[in-house]
């Protein structure tokens, strides 16, 4: 009989491991590039039918250009969602009667990081588990270490947008 748990997780082992997903490979060297970066997103829960629906259309769209012969980029992440995810994570400190204020910003920073672990952690390995097609080794995260935002990704955004406005599109 069909036993999902087991047949995907060796499936998904077998696609990590030869590397299935990965962009830039060098047999696509001059194939024609395509990429979608998923919405990322939210740290301040796990997916739901929505993140599937869309994540699945995604991932059709990825692998329908792969069998053409482009070099896929999908690219995974999830968002830090700002307040949303400082009320969270000050919500567990208050149940051990802290607060953000008085364990300094540092600190705040590093709880963050570790609910990000977590929650992030789950969204990932939900993905995972719908078989998405992401290059799992170009995974990010919108919220640098020290609490900015990741700087790779603003000047990602901001080139983005400059060569939309250069090419007359905004």
């Amino acid at each position: 009989t069909y036993q999902p748990a087991d047949i995907e997780a060796r499936i998904h082992a077998e696609w990590t491991k030869a590397e299935a997903f990965k962009a830039g490979r060098p047999e696509r060297a001059k194939a024609p590039a395509y990429c979608i970066v998923i919405p990322p997103p939210n740290v301040t829960g796990s997916l739901h039918m929505g993140h599937a629906l869309n994540n699945t259309l995604q991932d059709v769209l990825c692998r329908f250009e792969r069998m053409r012969g482009k070099d896929v980029l999908w690219q995974p992440g999830t968002d830090h969602a700002g307040i949303a995810t400082q009320l969270v994570v000050e919500r567990q400190l208050m149940e051990r009667q802290e607060h953000r204020r008085t364990i300094g910003r540092e600190k705040f920073l590093e709880k963050v990081w570790a609910w990000k672990a977590e929650s992030g952690g789950t969204i990932v390995n939900q993905l995972k588990r719908l078989g998405a097609s992401c290059d799992w080794s170009r995974e990010r995260f919108t919220m640098g270490k020290d609490g900015s935002p990741d700087d790779q990704m603003v000047r990602a955004v901001i080139k983005a947008f400059v060569d939309l406005y250069n090419d007359g599109l905004i």
